[in-house]
């Protein structure tokens, strides 16, 4: 043993140890230890812990490897497994740290989350906690910034109008499910279908949640917004190009918070970032519905998404129903009797919100044939320094194609033209009042997309034009159960933008509305020329006409309105990224949405091309260029190189689209977790 003390020139000792060097982050001391490389991690640990003799729950401690960014998990692993030696510096650190998360409403909570689980769990666990099902949804976002503003000054203003701390939560301490994710046709209702209150106390709302303790309103409860001067101050992307900007900030689902030099007391944003909704059921989704209506609220008021003026008054009039609804005791909406309580379930049931749409209540009849429409329709075909307008066509739609002819005499013989729906882009143009009713129909060819635009002359021939266009967008005909469902869903969201209802049942303007909280800058900027008082009752006296198509509704069901009607606008769920594509001059976008990949004009958002998922072969990716390759049944290969962003965020929506889409109601199981990661995590 005389040799344990000599120090070789390599560092090692003469008897073959040498000192690791570590820093325990709870006490801020730097420890060394004389290990081997046959020593494994549980027992540099635990000679750790006996060096620092004290007393102390070291049970949720790790080692991290700062220089490799990497967590030391395998316990059973040597360090010579793991490749460690003398010049590595480790961390002895707690694994569960505290997030700032600030949920879809806007709200921060502090949460202790697992730094060392992959984030996809991690977010399970927390919705968990928070008792939302389906977390495969979520994910977490770095918060965007305005490179217009200072730092500093940013992040001040955002945290003093929008500050509300929640109890300190742990996940995994309990909950109502055993898991978020779990689908079960035993399962008991949680909710009130009406107004989203718990049907029992809150100890069975939240189990045994520290959330039972603190207040469950920040969740399940729609806060109206208490400024204008709150929209102002938060970040409004001015172009697609912002857009794609703030989706580079999403976190990689297979690796750890740590791993992605996500610190203690950092602020991420909790997110829906699939749009793709399945099993949405008031019953047991109050939280998850109003979450999700909260984010579609913002995105539309921070102008994320683009609607039409009479949409905004729609919308205005539905977030001022529920904002009255909120602030008023659920006692008032326990009155009802047991057959108003049956009408809400049963509309309620038809109402839930898939974006491939769903059985309804009523049983369809036997169908022996597929039905087609057949109508006159005005139709247009945009060419380059072209003046014609419309032309009045006799058009069938049968199977997915539709079919013009210059009068019904002729259907019997060759149309004048014959369109192929499947894969085809689809686009509502309505104005209600003005009485226009169009399609535009970006139809898949070999080189590009032909546009055709559609005219119906009223909302019913417009609601089963549309509805049979969407369907066959995704290679399905009118005798899909989902037709009449997505017809009256449409001729439902028209009515909700009627704005001339019986003046008697218009609230006075005096009310309390607080328009500039209700619709977007943007909007309010059109009158910048007006006196304030002026513009403040000219937008209340319209979204208070407005009111009047959803003043009857429940607050769920106008939350689930609202919801459906951020689906039905033309960029809803469509997530961009800056690309290059292959054989491509400039710099594009990609967009990625549930079932499609569209390649778009970086400045006017034009789709230039459509993919659908359903053709698709496989993709690929090379890492070391950032090249995507996407392969398909019967159309040339895709490919493009991902600019400004990592590939890995583009290839986890594709493959995350892909896993979400295996989902099924009669699926008992848990989450396979392993899939996602197999569909999602690529190899580098």
């Amino acid at each position: 043993m005389a040799l344990d003390g000599i120090r070789m020139p390599d560092g090692c000792y003469a008897d073959g140890t040498w000192e690791l060097k570590m820093h325990v982050t709870d006490l801020h001391r730097d420890v060394s230890l004389r290990v081997t490389g046959e020593i494994h991690i549980g027992g540099v640990m635990l000679k750790l812990v006996e060096k620092l003799d004290v007393k102390k729950d070291w049970s949720d401690h790790a080692l991290w490897w700062e220089k490799k960014k990497t967590w030391l998990l395998k316990t059973h692993w040597t360090l010579d497994k793991y490749g460690i030696q003398a010049d590595a510096r480790l961390l002895f650190t707690p694994q569960h740290k505290l997030l700032r998360l600030q949920l879809p409403n806007m709200k921060h909570m502090k949460v202790k989350v697992n730094f060392s689980d992959r984030v996809f769990k991690a977010v399970s666990d927390i919705c968990k906690t928070f008792n939302i099902r389906h977390p495969e949804e979520l994910s977490l976002l770095r918060k965007p910034r305005d490179p217009k503003k200072k730092k500093k000054k940013l992040e001040e203003a955002e945290e003093d109008s929008l500050e509300l701390e929640g109890p300190l939560l742990t996940p995994g301490s309990g909950s109502v499910y055993s898991s978020p994710g779990l689908y079960s046709k035993t399962m008991t209702p949680t909710y009130d279908s009406r107004d989203g209150s718990p049907l029992s106390p809150t100890s069975a709302w939240f189990g045994d949640s520290p959330l039972s303790e603190g207040n469950p309103g920040i969740l399940a409860v729609s806060q109206s917004i208490a400024s204008p001067d709150i929209l102002v101050k938060l970040y409004k992307p001015q172009s697609l190009l912002d857009k794609a900007k703030i989706n580079q900030g999403w976190l990689d689902s297979s690796r750890s918070l740590m791993e992605q030099d996500v610190k203690e007391n950092d602020v991420l944003l909790l997110r829906f970032k699939y749009h793709s909704f399945f099993d949405l059921n008031p019953k047991y989704d109050a939280i998850r519905v109003n979450q999700l209506y909260e984010q579609a609220k913002w995105a539309i008021l921070l102008e994320e998404i683009e609607c039409t003026e009479e949409e905004m008054m729609m919308f205005a009039a539905l977030q001022y129903h529920i904002n009255k609804l909120s602030g008023m005791s659920s006692d008032n909406h326990m009155n009802n009797s047991e057959k108003e309580v049956d009408e809400v379930d049963a509309a309620l049931s038809d109402l839930e919100i898939t974006l491939e749409g769903g059985k309804t209540s009523s049983t369809l009849g036997d169908i022996t044939s597929i039905p087609e429409l057949a109508d006159y329709v005005k139709v247009f075909k945009p060419k380059k320094l072209t003046l014609k307008g419309y032309k009045q066509y006799w058009c069938t739609f049968k199977d997915i194609t539709i079919s013009c002819y210059k009068s019904k005499e002729e259907a019997l013989g060759t149309p004048a033209h014959q369109m192929n729906l499947r894969g085809c882009e689809v686009t509502p143009d309505v104005n209600i009042s003005g009485q226009k009713f169009n399609i535009k129909l970006l139809i898949p060819v070999a080189d590009g997309m032909n546009e055709i635009w559609l005219r119906c002359d009223t909302e019913k021939q417009y609601a089963h034009w549309m509805a049979a266009c969407r369907l066959a967008s995704k290679g399905k005909t009118m005798a899909d159960s989902s037709y009449n469902l997505e017809v009256q869903n449409i001729l439902s969201f028209l009515k909700m933008q009627h704005m001339n209802p019986d003046p008697q049942f218009i609230e006075p303007i005096t009310t309390d509305i607080n328009p500039e909280c209700l619709v977007s800058p943007r909007y309010l900027k059109k009158y910048k020329n007006k006196q304030p008082g002026y513009v403040r009752d000219l937008i209340s006296a319209r979204i208070l006409e407005a009111h009047q198509n959803v003043a009857q509704m429940s607050l769920i069901e106008a939350k689930m309105r609202f919801i459906q009607a951020w689906q039905s606008l033309p960029e809803f769920g469509i997530t961009h990224f800056l690309a290059k594509f292959q054989g491509g001059k400039k710099e594009e976008l990609i967009g990625i949405t549930y079932n499609r990949l569209i390649r778009m004009d970086a400045h006017t958002g034009d789709a230039i091309k459509t993919w659908r998922f359903s053709n698709m072969k496989q993709w690929n990716v090379n890492w070391e260029i950032k090249m995507v390759t996407v392969e398909f049944a019967d159309e040339p290969s895709l490919s493009f190189i991902c600019a400004e962003v990592d590939c890995k965020v583009v290839h986890e929506f594709i493959g995350g689209y892909i896993f979400l889409s295996t989902r099924a109601k009669d699926q008992n199981e848990s989450l396979d977790e392993e899939m996602f990661y197999k569909l999602t995590s690529g190899w580098v």
